[in-house]
């Protein structure tokens, strides 16, 4: 699905009650193939196009791909916790303030892009490690609650995508 509002270019994430093992395979896959479609997002943009917006009072394209290391990292440490405590408490975090720490504001575009790699690799393997009893256990979020990890594999699996196109819409409307 795709729309016109460029916060939500494939739509807005609808989490969903049950997660078949066809889908979890299919979520697990594309947090897999993430990597390569984030890098393929940004190859040949200048560092003006790098600091470009996607929408008008959004991040640039840069802040993007470092937002997606932020959030990733944490989706990693909420699988781990999820699957070796019974129902843990996971910490949001201010993604914005996130944004104006030193990793994400000095290091360069291909750092953040080889972190996503060796991060998704990791990532993959616990998606593909989820089966009906692992996938349903629960985690809970203090700002969104009850969470099953299937939950959570559907969220990122819809998130890295939503940056994707982010970027490649923003490319289309501009003609880059």
């Amino acid at each position: 699905m795709t729309t016109t509002d460029p916060r939500y270019p494939i739509g807005p994430f609808t989490p969903p009650t049950r997660v078949s093992p066809a889908e979890r395979a299919a979520f697990a896959d594309r947090i897999g193939r993430l990597p390569e479609r984030l890098r393929a997002s940004v190859v040949g943009l200048n560092d003006a196009q790098l600091d470009t917006p996607y929408r008008d009072g959004g991040w640039t394209v840069r802040q993007v791909v470092h937002h997606v290391c932020d959030s990733h990292l944490n989706a990693l440490i909420r699988f781990k916790l999820g699957l070796t405590e019974e129902r843990p408490v996971v910490r949001p975090y201010d993604e914005n303030t996130w944004l104006t720490t030193a990793d994400a504001t000095e290091t360069s575009l291909e750092d953040a892009l080889a972190f996503v790699d060796t991060l998704h690799r990791r990532l993959a393997a616990i998606a593909h490690s989820l089966d009906d009893v692992r996938g349903a256990r629960e985690l809970v979020h203090p700002e969104s609650g009850v969470l099953t990890l299937d939950q959570l594999l559907a969220t990122y699996a819809w998130h890295g995508d939503h940056h994707v196109a982010h970027i490649t819409s923003l490319r289309e409307r501009c003609g880059w």
